[in-house]
């Protein structure tokens, strides 16, 4: 007889080719409506699925996972970050995680360079001018930028993003900078002609554009805070394409309000899908719907990803892509 196929169920609508592939695959139950679910949904899905399939924006706390009853066994989340999900308690019911990493590198450090050309030359600014009729042609002084060529861009976390971020900005005339918990290898800083800071302090009073491509982690959690915003120049822009609890939001919009900082262009937010009404009232700050790695391509092999983790874990083997405790 043929083994049982596993019972997964899926929190949100995901892209055709991949809720097919999995239909074939397994016992899968999908969420077409794309209604997010509530904490007793979360649990209930829990109560019945072999695996589960959530999202960032799903809560996967300790609270839910006490609930979650004994036929769970694997959580494949749909996303390369897993600060939605608690690891350890996870680990401790005897449950997997799984996540998709790499497959957003490009995506993701695309947008962050968008963002970086957006706030440094008021693209949103200028492209809402003229939407509103406004523009009455050229003049010497008006809608003045920063030129990014020269500029010195300080990335939060030189992991695969910010190593692609910095290969795009070394390809625009920019001098990289990076502080990262440890150095890259010889063979990556020689590619980048990158210089690495020990002291993200030093690093942070001397860049003119700061980029932030480290995951959320209890570590990470307003590793810019309102003193560590406060060393910036006043002609600074930062960009976040990473979590928004890495920053202290307020601080952030406060300063950006009283012109402490020249601009912000944002992917995403500390208390998401909020933000700050700061933020929303500034002209000189970029910000978009958490869309980093918001391809066609890219949402797809994500969930190749998350096929070959079940199926993996379906044969009995140990899934390409767990996450345990230790690596967070």
């Amino acid at each position: 007889m043929p083994a049982r196929k596993l019972k997964v169920v899926v929190t949100r609508k995901l892209p055709d080719p991949v809720e097919t592939r999995m239909c074939e695959l397994f016992d899968t139950e999908l969420n077409l409506s794309d209604k997010p679910m509530t904490a007793d949904e979360l649990v209930e899905a829990m109560g019945r699925a072999d695996v589960l399939v959530p999202t960032i924006t799903d809560r996967i706390d300790s609270r839910l996972l006490s609930r979650s009853g004994e036929r769970l066994k694997l959580i494949a989340n749909f996303g390369a970050g897993v600060d939605n999900i608690d690891v350890a308690t996870a680990n401790a019911r005897g449950i997997i995680v799984t996540n998709t990493p790499g497959v957003l590198t490009e995506d993701t450090a695309d947008l962050t360079m968008t963002l970086i050309m957006a706030a440094a030359r008021r693209v949103v600014e200028g492209a809402e001018v003229v939407k509103a009729g406004e523009f009455q042609g050229w003049s010497p002084t008006w809608m003045l930028g920063r030129r990014l060529w020269g500029k010195r861009l300080g990335i939060v976390g030189m992991g695969r993003i910010g190593q692609a971020v910095a290969r795009r900005a070394k390809a625009f005339g920019m001098q990289v900078h990076y502080h990262n918990r440890k150095p890259v290898s010889p063979r990556i800083a020689e590619e980048l002609g990158c210089t690495y800071w020990e002291s993200l302090d030093q690093m942070l009073a001397r860049m003119d554009i700061i980029s932030i491509n480290c995951p959320h982690t209890p570590a990470t959690y307003h590793l810019l805070s309102a003193r560590r915003l406060k060393l910036l120049r006043p002609h600074a822009i930062v960009v976040n394409t990473a979590r928004g609890e890495v920053i202290d939001e307020g601080a952030l919009a406060n300063m950006l309000a009283r012109g402490e900082l020249a601009g912000a262009g944002l992917d995403v937010y500390e208390h998401e899908p909020a933000i700050n009404p700061k933020l929303l009232k500034l002209p000189n700050v970029v910000l978009l719907p958490h869309m980093g790695s918001a391809t066609v391509e890219g949402r797809i092999d994500m969930g190749e990803k998350v096929i070959v983790n079940v199926k993996t874990f379906m044969d009995g083997h140990r899934p390409p892509d767990r996450v345990i405790p230790a690596m967070l």
